[in-house]
């Protein structure tokens, strides 16, 4: 199977880490060998409740054997999706009340995109430098990161950028701007968080210039950073909310979220404004609903404040100058690049895993599932000491 991956299947590095999986419970993700890996990367935080947990896995089959797809989005009614988009309202502040279901983080940035364009008849879009948003062609267009777009271009227009937490920046957005598209923890750049009330006055600004507020949520939300969205912790409320990864329990997904006025934009003149196959697939929004209901009914979000205090009292070691991020979405900054590849390869090989960040080379990813234990975090940080120790 090794040599079929590498043959038929495309790569997206020279090196991929290529674990050969047999299957995977819990925290843990078990290889053909036999071998258990504890998993602090959570799928890069889209497996939320675990691997296979029984909830979603049970809402999986029971909704498998009643209908799968059966036409295109928003055409029929299917129960999962609507309970799901009415709970999800449930759970948010006004007017973010109206859900577009799609397939993936990256289709619900541009849906997002398209929206805020719509609604406000401008073209303009200002991200930050440093922001990641996604791999489509709109995404791309709004990621802050050259080297990775370079070669792509020429990409959507009237894109500009502003620096995070730059407060001076934020006269930039003009009566001419469409959207401002952050992400509420910027996550590829380090897990950096707003300071000094940013968001609060980025909100404040885009109100003085009828600009709509993105807030990327695909990577913080669902209850990893100890509130349900990350957005309540800064006392700021975006006028369209974007979701995936962890929305699902491991399935792909996505969303963007809005008030019903601004959503109806997209019903006519055209018809078809966003259109989907797949979005809101019954199977998947029987997953997602079994995944809220899981988070929201239980102590998992509260108890992630406390595994994060977990994380921070264990990693402490000479070669660790920070830990950047909330809750369970933690980036261990360590001293060089060199450091970061070792810890992530040497621990790989002692049945850990580990992952990297886009744009910040040393910066080591922890993101386990909400559901990992407080003997499985000891477990996990004992082992990323010891590697650092070994470290020469």
């Amino acid at each position: 199977m090794r040599e079929d991956f590498f043959t038929y299947q495309a790569q997206t590095t020279p090196h991929p880490l290529a674990l050969e999986i047999s299957h995977a419970k819990g925290s843990y993700i078990y290889d053909t060998k036999g071998n258990a890996h504890l998993d602090f990367v959570a799928g890069v935080s889209a497996c939320s409740l675990g691997h296979c947990h029984p909830r979603v896995t049970n809402a999986i089959k029971d909704q498998v054997e009643k209908y799968m797809h059966v036409m295109v989005y928003g055409e029929y009614i299917q129960k999962p999706a609507v309970e799901y988009a009415k709970l999800l309202a449930s759970h948010l502040p006004f007017p973010l009340e109206t859900t577009y279901l799609v397939n993936s983080g990256t289709e619900a940035i541009e849906g997002a995109l398209k929206l805020a364009r719509r609604v406000t008849g401008r073209s303009q879009i200002i991200s930050a430098h440093h922001a990641y948003h996604g791999n489509t062609m709109g995404s791309l267009s709004v990621m802050g990161y050259e080297p990775r777009k370079s070669v792509f271009r020429p990409l959507i227009p009237d894109v500009s950028f502003i620096t995070f937490n730059k407060e001076e920046d934020l006269l930039k957005i003009t009566n001419k701007t469409a959207a401002v598209i952050l992400e509420t923890i910027q996550g590829a750049a380090g897990f950096l968080q707003p300071v000094n009330g940013y968001l609060t006055k980025v909100r404040e600004r885009c109100n003085e210039t009828g600009t709509m507020l993105i807030l990327d949520e695909i990577q913080p939300g669902f209850g990893r950073t100890g509130k349900l969205f990350a957005f309540e912790h800064y006392d700021c409320i975006p006028d369209i909310l974007v979701i995936g990864k962890g929305m699902a329990g491991g399935l792909p997904v996505g969303a963007f979220v809005a008030s019903k006025e601004m959503m109806a934009t997209l019903q006519d003149k055209p018809k078809l404004g966003h259109i989907t196959t797949f979005g809101g697939n019954p199977v998947i929004a029987a997953a997602c609903l079994a995944t809220l209901r899981e988070i929201a009914e239980t102590e998992l979000i509260s108890d992630t404040l406390q595994k994060e205090a977990i994380f921070r009292k264990l990693l402490k070691h000479k070669h660790i100058k920070a830990i950047n991020g909330k809750g369970l979405m933690l980036a261990v900054m360590l001293e060089n690049e060199e450091i970061t590849n070792h810890v992530v390869l040497t621990c790989a090989k002692k049945g850990l895993i580990l992952f990297w960040l886009l744009f910040e080379p040393k910066a080591l990813r922890i993101s386990p599932p909400l559901t990992i234990s407080k003997e499985e975090i000891e477990k996990g940080c004992n082992l990323i000491l010891n590697v650092l120790d070994d470290y020469i």
